[in-house]
């Protein structure tokens, strides 16, 4: 077999494997990875890479060590979600920042965080005061999540005793043109009533990007042409 096309197969077959093991491994953003699923996904990737081009190496070695990952990662995830204990060893816990408006600065050490950093997210959350905040502390994943004091928190419906009605999630009826059944069924409507509404409004299900019905009951539509004339970003 000539190189090129060895390394054309041995990319497309570590591809295809990467991408089950992947699947397998669930569902998980990148802010929201532990630092094991961090170096997990680093050396996964490193061995696929390595595997398409080095063709001196046997494939199945390759294949052998993304599994033996693969499994390992899998073992470490039942264990945490097993034991506690596990759990806060290898993911650690959450750390307070900022308690009753004040930082914590031995907290902020230990995470190795300055205070222009944690400034920094608290203003991402569009707080520019640390006197406002009730307390701050960081997750396990990085993140800083934070609540504000009582008096400087947002009205909600709540505090007026006052309770909105629930509504129903929108339901998309129409994507790319096609009519979504399962979902125009599941908002108690049937084609005949979709396509008398886009009648009324001069439209075809061919010329519409997205229709959901709100759970008002409003009908909202998209269509590929807005006749909205777009824009490039003005040079600064």
């Amino acid at each position: 077999m000539p190189i090129w096309l060895e390394v054309i197969f041995r990319t497309l077959s570590s591809a295809v494997i990467l991408f089950i093991l992947t699947r397998l491994l669930g569902k998980r953003q990148i802010s929201q990875l532990s630092f094991f699923e961090y170096i997990t996904g680093i050396t996964i990737g490193s061995i696929t890479a390595y595997l398409s081009l080095d063709v001196d190496t046997h494939w199945y070695l390759g294949i052998v060590s993304m599994v033996v990952w693969f499994l390992v990662s899998l073992g470490i995830e039942y264990i945490q979600i097993k034991s506690k204990k596990a759990r806060d060893w290898i993911e650690s816990k959450s750390t307070i920042l900022i308690k009753e408006g004040k930082v914590l600065e031995d907290n902020l050490k230990k995470e190795k965080l300055t205070n222009d950093e944690l400034l920094e997210q608290l203003r991402k959350k569009n707080v520019f005061d640390a006197a406002q905040v009730e307390f701050a502390l960081i997750e396990p994943d990085g993140s800083i999540n934070m609540q504000l004091k009582k008096e400087h928190q947002p009205l909600t419906p709540s505090d007026l005793g006052m309770k909105p009605p629930s509504l129903p999630e929108p339901k998309t009826v129409i994507m790319d043109g096609k009519v979504m059944d399962d979902q125009l069924a599941a908002s108690g409507k049937e084609r005949p009533w979709l396509f008398e509404q886009l009648k009324q409004q001069g439209i075809s299900p061919e010329q519409v990007n997205l229709c959901q019905i709100q759970g008002n009951g409003q009908l909202y539509i998209d269509l590929f042409e807005d006749h909205i004339q777009s824009s490039d970003v003005p040079d600064k």
